[in-house]
């Protein structure tokens, strides 16, 4: 058992710090040498005898919000019981402390704010940003989330009511793939809302002025990330849910300057690629002969578009054939190179074709074998699209990943009812299992965190100073292989959600390596890496106080 150093705390200051309390599983001896006798109910109790009543607790919640509100309550007590919970109940709890019911959380994050968690940084912070950083308890940071709430989830810009992205997103870190929570650390960079509705609501915690925009922001940015390689210089920064025209900038910025990554970018671009993979056992159609179909060319999109063509090259495929094999369609019908309106990250995938304004339209004329839905615009797979690639293709694969479950491109019921069961889906939020001609389908969720956590515990483990496209598609890689002919039979294309931990420790061991193996780290690769990177894992019981 973990024997923990308190640095001379006692008595309420241990019971106030979530990540020393034990509530009343502190022993008659812990209770005496650290002050804490008087301070608790008398009755010493067990981690599973708390776990019994929080769940209990939880199960007496009506609604996703009044359950989201009850987990990160507990977790600001006690994190090792929290993940203990949260843990032991993945599949129930991931829905809640993530996507779909963070995005509701966001919305109301001002009415529902109990406690503050993680840093806020403001246009007013310029000049003092380091100062800021210094002042966060935690010394050891190997993991920071940052967000300026400019495009969370599917819903647009929350503003500083973003924050909660960045607390779920470490949550997860921490759940399924073991990153120790004094590690993480979730930022908000509150750079004002251009949210009416939020600058007119008095609850409002966020600073109530436009959106900055230009040289200002840009070096805002530059010093925080300057900042944070100075205080916490093993820390890798992963930028989330900020709007399109700064996710590829500030990415092509800071990529090869600091160990960063956009989550959005690279990370829905690894899971998503993995699925494509696992698609493979079941059409026996190889990456390099499928033609992909994306409704949506913003920073998703064109992320995993930019994936598959690594993928690809890598596979020997010439980057302009690999090209070919992704398509777009946006707002205003395929990207083609014609058109005169597309900004620079579209350009990559503008090909040579006639003018087509619609997705079904887009269908009938390529024939893709996949289709993939990034566009945050619910409904958008409609009848007539389903069938159109069932009809092209014995078993299509549709992928409606937009986020919150609301915004999905379709549901899987209408997706395995429209191909008459043929459909290969996945998508962002979870769906229940559909029948279907008396056969159940399963459906792969094809979220983040899957991949991000895995990446995340490699980078750590070997201290690598770059995140680098290679390991999202050894990552991506690792997932699919991880997924068995029993899922697969399910018709689910990642792996159960149980063994999540299992697939972080896989692919952060790949992760490494390939830190290792391109020598982006000065630290010795373990004989053992597997057991260096599980031995590095969280594990959320307690320890002892002596």
């Amino acid at each position: 058992m973990t024997t923990v150093h308190l640095q001379g705390k006692r008595g309420l200051a241990i019971l106030q710090n979530p990540l020393l309390n034990k509530g009343t599983a502190f022993t008659e001896e812990e209770r005496d040498t650290l002050g804490l006798r008087g301070l608790l109910p008398p009755r010493v109790t067990t981690q599973e005898q708390q776990l019994v009543r929080v769940l209990d607790n939880y199960h007496r919640k009506e609604s996703p919000l009044e359950k989201y509100i009850y987990l990160i309550s507990l977790q600001e007590r006690n994190e090792a019981l929290f993940y203990r919970l949260v843990m032991a109940n993945l599949e129930e709890m991931m829905p809640i402390i993530y996507t779909p019911t963070v995005g509701l959380a966001c919305q109301k994050y001002g009415h529902i704010f109990r406690r503050p968690r993680g840093l806020y940084i403001t246009r007013n912070d310029l000049g003092r940003v380091k100062s800021l950083l210094q002042a966060w308890p935690q010394a050891d940071v190997r993991i920071i989330v940052i967000t300026d709430g400019e495009r969370i989830l599917g819903l647009g810009d929350l503003g500083a009511n973003g924050m909660g992205i960045p607390v779920g997103k470490l949550s997860l870190y921490t759940a399924c793939a073991g990153i120790a929570p004094a590690q993480c650390l979730p930022i908000m960079l509150d750079v004002g809302t251009n949210n009416s509705a939020l600058l007119a609501d008095p609850l409002y915690l966020g600073v109530p002025e436009p959106r900055l925009r230009g040289a200002q922001y840009d070096e805002l940015i530059g010093e925080f990330v300057d900042a944070a390689q100075q205080v916490f210089p093993k820390a890798c920064i992963q930028f989330e849910d900020f709007g399109n025209a700064n996710a590829f900038r500030l990415l092509h910025r800071f990529r090869d300057v600091a160990c960063t990554f956009n989550d959005d970018i690279q990370g829905t671009a690894g899971v998503t690629l993995a699925g494509l993979l696992s698609t493979e056992r079941l059409t026996g159609i190889p990456l390099a002969q499928q033609k992909i179909l994306f409704l949506g060319a913003g920073e998703a999109g064109i992320g995993i578009g930019d994936l598959i063509v690594e993928a690809l090259k890598l596979q020997g495929v010439p980057e302009a054939t690999a090209r070919q094999q992704c398509w777009f369609v946006d707002s205003k019908g395929l990207v083609v190179q014609s058109r005169p309106d597309l900004v620079e990250h579209k350009l990559r995938f503008a090909h040579d074709h006639a003018p087509v304004m619609t997705l079904l339209a887009a269908v009938e004329a390529l024939q893709p074998t996949a289709l993939v839905g990034v566009s945050g615009m619910p409904q958008t797979f409609t009848e007539e699209v389903v069938r159109a690639m069932a009809r092209i293709n014995q078993r299509p694969a549709i992928f409606a990943l937009s986020n919150p479950t609301a915004n999905a491109e379709c549901t899987a019921e209408q997706c395995y009812t429209w191909s008459e069961g043929n459909a290969i889906f996945a998508s962002g939020s979870p769906f229940a299992p559909v029948t279907f001609n008396d056969i159940t389908h399963v459906p792969g969720q094809g979220n983040n965190s899957y991949i991000f956590p895995g990446v995340g515990l490699g980078v750590i483990a070997s201290e690598s100073t770059r995140v680098t496209d290679e390991m999202f598609y050894t990552a991506a890689r690792v997932l699919a292989d991880s997924v068995t002919d029993d899922d697969l039979k399910l018709g689910r294309i990642y792996p159960d959600l149980k063994r999540i931990r299992e697939v972080s420790a896989a692919i952060g061991t790949a992760v490494a390596q390939v830190a290792f193996d391109r020598g982006l780290t000065a630290s010795l690769c373990p004989t053992d890496l597997r057991g260096y990177v599980e031995s590095t894992m969280f594990n959320p019981t307690y320890p002892d106080y002596i």
